[in-house]
């Protein structure tokens, strides 16, 4: 399997989600609130298209990446799903370390709400992603989709309809 940003974060929210998304289940194209995670990005910062690189790195979309400064910055709809969020920015620090790029930060915003956090990857942070990865392999590799998570965040979901169907 081939680690990416989606799985990290995918693997913070819902293994269940994690495992389909991984099995090639996607959902995301129904999704208005995926729809509304786009909108977001191209209209919050329109001139950042202009002054900040798109990068395609190990599987991994960063949006935006000010090469000047070593800065990602990662926009996001709500801080719901801040530790996703997080741990996201941080795969994508770790990505760009494992090609040679040192020393970069990143900046987790969410437009809606006008909050910025910045984000930086730590010893412990590279050990728990190396941990995870081999965690989220164990799981989207199993024949056995993950239970129901039955929680408040599942109504938000691109899978809700697909998960709970039968319900």
């Amino acid at each position: 399997m081939h680690l990416t940003a989606t799985h990290i974060n995918y693997y913070h929210i819902c293994h269940r989600k994690l495992w389909l998304f991984a099995n090639g289940i996607n959902m995301e194209h129904n999704s208005t609130v995926v729809a509304d995670g786009k909108l977001l990005h191209e209209t919050s910062y329109p001139q950042r298209a202009e002054k900040y690189s798109e990068i395609e790195i190990g599987g991994s979309k960063i949006d935006f990446y000010d090469a000047k400064n070593k800065v990602i910055h990662e926009l996001k709809r709500s801080d719901k799903m801040e530790l996703a969020h997080e741990w996201q920015l941080k795969y994508y620090i770790l990505l760009l370390e494992q090609n040679g790029v040192e020393g970069v930060t990143g900046i987790l915003e969410y437009p809606k709400i006008k909050v910025t956090k910045t984000i930086e990857l730590s010893e412990p942070d590279r050990v728990y992603l190396k941990l995870i990865g081999n965690h989220i392999a164990e799981i989207t590799e199993s024949e056995i989709c993950p239970p129901l998570l039955h929680a408040k965040i599942c109504k938000a979901c691109s899978y809700y309809d697909f998960c709970y169907c039968s319900e």
